[in-house]
């Protein structure tokens, strides 16, 4: 029974935007929230791409480009957002409930697929904040481990509350039901904290730089290899600046979607 203390707020209907009802919501802490809405039969996406997303603004819609978290074969996308109380669509969008609308884009896009990847062994998805989200579709695909031996998951946040998803993915998606059984001896979580205690602290520079990032259980060469490991860049202007420039001094070229390469960014937004 939905225990609303207040209507679901519909949208109303727009020419270049499907409305789709609010499934659910979880507030992680007060400037992190994740939400999940009904899928419309006909969107399709790949694993990494995000979506415009948003509310009615002053007289149209208010859109931001969203990765979708959620894997390809859910019948709900699923989202991760910062709040941000001046944001023009954050401040709105931070207070949904089940049953409310937003407006979804048609047409996803992105360069975070294994389709603008060359073949390898290796896959390091290295995220900062809700830079996570993409990733978190891709971890869930199960085509993605059979395209590498090993997929790495790097979360680094400020503090440990802001860790996402963290249980789930300490638990290799135990739950999933159809990656658990790959997840379990391919797939590998690590997460850091830059400004609080925690098991693993330091940007995710300093654990390429130390060799934190290659100790056991991900196996193989202990520095980051363009014949063989691939890399994955979602998060801060700063993280994504610093580290494209550190693997193009290694050797890795950025990919597209139209010539595949050994390292690819999201340049569309930052999280």
């Amino acid at each position: 029974m939905n225990m609303h203390a207040r209507p679901p707020h519909l949208l109303p209907e727009h020419a270049a935007f499907q409305t789709c009802n609010v499934r659910w919501v979880r507030h992680w802490n007060e400037h992190l929230f994740s939400f999940a809405i009904e899928r419309p039969a006909s969107f399709r996406f790949r694993s990494g791409e995000f979506v415009m997303l948003g509310l009615e603004g002053e007289g149209k819609p208010l859109m931001r480009a969203y990765s979708i978290a959620s894997p390809t074969w859910s019948d709900e996308l699923e989202f991760l957002s910062i709040k941000v109380q001046d944001g023009p669509l954050t401040s709105k969008l931070q207070m949904v409930r089940e049953g409310d609308q937003v407006y979804l884009g048609k047409k996803p896009t992105g360069t975070l697929v294994s389709d603008a990847l060359l073949p390898g062994k290796r896959l390091f998805m290295l995220s900062t904040g809700t830079g996570l989200a993409p990733f978190l579709s891709i971890a869930r695909d199960p085509d993605i481990y059979d395209l590498f031996s090993q997929v790495v998951i790097v979360h680094s946040t400020r503090r440990v509350s802001d860790l996402a998803y963290h249980d789930e993915l300490t638990a290799q998606l135990a739950g999933d039901p159809l990656v658990a059984d790959q997840a379990l001896l391919q797939f590998h979580y690590i997460p850091t904290v830059t400004r609080e205690p925690f098991r693993t602290t330091g940007r995710i520079g300093q654990l390429v730089e130390n060799g934190w990032l290659f100790q056991p259980p991900v196996v193989g060469e202990r520095a980051l290899n363009p014949e063989t490991d691939r890399v994955m860049l979602c998060g801060s202007t700063e993280m994504i600046k610093d580290f494209s420039a550190m693997l193009e001094s290694h050797g890795f070229d950025e990919g597209s979607n139209a010539k595949p390469g050994t390292f690819v960014v999201e340049r569309a937004f930052v999280g």
